[in-house]
């Protein structure tokens, strides 16, 4: 399954860091949201793009994972030629991701 057949995402940008939350869209999915996407899986799958580290962030009374990306927007949005410098297409790649299917 996709990652966005149960969450949702938004994505935000301070310099050259990327910062993308995905949003389980009914709680009771967290668990498995965070049993799947792990910083190491949200790294392999922007190879090519995310060049730093990757930190994720657990917010269980909302649902939600954070992920804090470093070295992910081509030097920040004002020194970057990038069509998309703030990154906000990177939460729609994120969410294209394959994770297992739920068992429930």
């Amino acid at each position: 399954m996709k990652l966005f057949d149960i969450a949702h995402s938004r994505t935000g940008d301070k310099g050259d860091i990327s910062n993308i939350s995905v949003i389980a869209y009914d709680p009771k999915h967290f668990d498995h949201l965070a049993k799947e996407v792990t910083a190491e899986k949200v790294k392999a799958h922007f190879t090519g793009i995310v060049h730093g580290e990757v930190v994720r962030y657990e917010l269980p009374s909302i649902g939600a994972l954070n992920f804090v990306m470093q070295k992910a927007l081509g030097g920040g949005v004002t020194r970057s030629l990038a069509l998309d410098p703030h990154g906000k297409c990177l939460a729609s790649a994120l969410l294209a991701m394959e994770i297992a299917d739920l068992s429930d």
